[in-house]
């Protein structure tokens, strides 16, 4: 059994090599495409697949606007960053430009193309935070801005020559599945403490599942410490944001109410100034790879119970009400 797994494995490992091999003839011909004026407009739109931009709406969404929403969105968010960069460290694609040296990608997108290439984790992160924003809202117009962003982003990755189509679709697929399966999830007629921790259960067994895999690579040699950082990186983070929900949901219930809307901006300053300084405090301490988990998870159980819990000490008297509801 063991040795028809594994056959199975390299076999799919091989395909996969032919079809991004094949793929390299599509980028070339977008790469035909490219202008100066071109790539500074792409090179914006493939900003709003990083990170950082996803955490900032989640922040804003969360503290601000609506803990359903926010909720859906970090749900999707860390499940399907950990499929990805599970995925990474499995297959362990390599960059276009390194499959086929005869190609170019746009000049500094290298810098910020770190990692292995398949799937693709800027589509993935743009996928799981627009489409999850627009599966839970009902303005059609925002729906169609949110539908649409992914689809750019992921055609930035090309156009830039750091992923294949076959990185693209992939993490969006992953993307849309795990919206998909987190909306049906939370908007089902069960709700309770037993489906809250059944989730944030399922998301820390995942998150130590890649953990594991990640470690245990690196541990034989296989992958290197900073393709097993950005595994630990999304393990620690989607750890906290499970951990720091399930407290919110279920014993914190702060309200994001409120009439004026310097309360808001006041929140919001706050609350980025602390994911700031727990990610750039903590790395004086240490930047070890276990570290860089331990500061992840930190940072999102700011996020999601730490900074929630001083909302409703501090900003909930006058025009913000508590509302376990919202």
């Amino acid at each position: 059994m063991l040795k028809l797994s594994l056959g199975c494995y390299i076999i799919a490992w091989g395909n996969l090599l032919e079809k991004v091999g094949n793929l390299m003839e599509l980028l070339k011909l977008i790469a035909d495409i490219r202008s100066p004026a071109l790539d500074t407009v792409v090179g914006l739109i493939t900003r709003l697949g990083e990170e950082t931009v996803g955490v900032v709406f989640l922040c804003l969404i969360l503290w601000c606007i609506s803990k359903k929403v926010a909720y859906g969105i970090g749900i999707a968010f860390f499940l399907s960053s950990l499929t990805v960069q599970g995925m990474k460290v499995i297959f362990r694609i390599e960059r276009p430009w390194v499959i086929d040296p005869t190609f170019t990608p746009v000049e500094g997108a290298i810098e910020y193309a770190t990692g292995y290439s398949f799937p693709s984790g800027h589509t993935q992160t743009a996928a799981s935070l627009y489409w999850a924003i627009g599966a839970q809202v009902r303005n059609k117009p925002v729906k169609a801005i949110c539908f649409i962003i992914p689809i750019l982003v992921a055609f930035s990755r090309m156009y830039l020559g750091v992923h294949t189509l076959l990185d693209v679709v992939v993490s969006l697929l992953i993307s849309f599945l795990l919206v998909l399966l987190t909306v049906k999830a939370l908007t089902s007629d069960d709700a309770s403490k037993k489906r809250d921790f059944a989730i944030s259960l399922a998301m820390v067994l995942f998150s130590f599942a890649v953990i594991v895999v990640s470690v245990t690579l690196y541990a034989n040699g296989t992958i290197e410490a900073h393709y097993v950082r950005d595994c630990l990186i999304a393990g620690g983070a989607c750890i906290g944001f499970a951990v720091g929900m399930f407290i919110e949901r279920v014993f914190i219930k702060f309200s994001v109410k409120s009439k004026n809307i310097a309360i808001h901006i006041i929140k919001f300053i706050i609350g980025i100034a602390g994911v700031i300084a727990i990610q750039e405090g903590l790395k004086l301490i240490s930047t070890s790879l276990a570290f860089d988990m331990f500061r992840y998870f930190m940072m999102l159980m700011w996020v999601t119970a730490f900074y929630p819990l001083i909302i409703k000490r501090f900003f909930s008297a006058g025009d913000l009400r508590t509302a376990s509801g919202q």
